[in-house]
């Protein structure tokens, strides 16, 4: 018997180069774009390892895990880092970027993270991209969460390496991820003698026998389910229309922090300042004496489905995360992220009022 997951039309080359360039479309860039068969960390990591080495001089800014993550990566490439970090409540600005370069006029390579959907702010990149062009370095930017909840670029801000990914707001597969790729970027990866090469990590590898062939001829066998989810997510995207699903987001984002507000029982936003919010996932501090692991459980019992978590690693104990991206996007899934975190904190004894964070959530929704 047949299986829609199983037996599937072979996925020819002629395809794949037609979903990139929906890809392309997306996020409004000329310049090329790499489907990855893998989860984003493929390209986050294949990007960094491909440019980075012994010459190589970074700042790296850190306004969350991944930061940290991107650091590592590229002092284990033998590059001088300079580490730009500002506390996970708040996002870096331009001008602490320009004081940067202006302690260190040598780095030539800046990362950054767009959304942290895991401490939830976001950084402004048009800002910072505008900085970094004035200084020539090359410019790579974690965009996985961002991409669909709000504007990414790559073009218009000077992003030389763009790495995206489809499992967050584009409401798409994790198994799959995409890289813009400026001319500059492919330069400096051809000149760099530590850039991977046939290795799984190198987009080196990729542009060789791919894009410089003329995407003609598949290297291998692509991940056909992840690749036909990336297209369709894509394609509802364009259905539904970009600024449509952005404003999805930002309501949702706006209507999750009003509600927790006027929620009571002591939660409070985790980012301070609401511009610094991502529109991807709210963050919220558990109030004092409360641990937001065990919070978080019991607010799940009722609906284990809702898209909320304890943050991860050292603010599991401190922070709740609402994810409203991608399908959660709605005025339903905030509402009922605040309804289960009031029930839970009134059974702590907490007082409450769940009917005030409806309200909010909903002025909020619609303003």
């Amino acid at each position: 018997m047949t299986h829609p997951f199983l037996d599937l039309a072979p996925l020819d080359a002629g395809r794949f180069a037609a979903i990139e360039d929906r890809v392309a479309r997306l996020l409004g860039t000329t310049r090329d774009v790499l489907i990855t068969q893998g989860e984003a960390l493929l390209p986050l990591e294949g990007a960094i390892r491909g440019t980075a080495g012994p010459d190589t001089v970074a700042l790296n800014v850190i306004t969350g895990p991944y930061g940290q993550t991107f650091g590592d990566w590229l002092r284990d490439c033998g590059a001088t880092v300079h580490d730009l970090a500002v506390p996970f409540h708040e996002a870096v600005t331009a001008d602490q970027v320009r004081a940067a370069f202006a302690e260190h006029p040598e780095i030539g390579f800046v990362s950054l993270v767009h959304a942290e959907a895991a401490t939830g702010n976001t950084n402004p990149v048009a800002e910072i991209g505008a900085v970094v062009r004035e200084h020539g370095a090359l410019f790579y930017l974690d965009a996985v969460a961002s991409v669909g909840a709000e504007p990414v670029l790559p073009d218009t801000w000077g992003v030389d390496l763009c790495v995206i990914g489809a499992q967050k707001a584009m409401g798409g597969p994790a198994g799959v991820s995409a890289v813009s790729v400026s001319e500059r970027a492919w330069a400096r990866m051809a000149a760099n003698p530590t850039a991977p090469r046939r290795s799984y990590l190198s987009l080196l590898d990729w542009k060789e026998r791919w894009i410089d062939g003329g995407r003609k001829a598949l290297p291998h066998a692509p991940a056909q389910l992840e690749m036909l989810a990336l297209d369709a997510c894509v394609e509802r995207i364009e259905t539904e229309g970009p600024a449509t699903v952005m404003a999805r987001h930002a309501s949702a984002a706006a209507a999750t922090r009003a509600g927790a507000s006027a929620l009571g029982g002591g939660l409070e936003p985790y980012v301070r300042r609401a511009r610094d919010a991502a529109p991807v996932a709210t963050t919220l501090r558990a109030p004092d004496g409360v641990d937001a692991s065990e919070l978080v459980a019991r607010a799940l019992v009722a609906d284990p489905a809702l898209p909320l978590v304890a943050g991860g690693g050292a603010l599991a104990g401190e922070m709740i995360r609402v994810n409203h991206y991608g399908p959660h996007a709605t005025p339903g899934a905030v509402h009922g992220c605040l309804a289960a975190l009031g029930a839970a904190l009134a059974e702590k004894g907490a007082a409450t009022d769940p009917e005030a964070a409806r309200r909010a959530a909903e002025d909020a929704w619609h303003a």
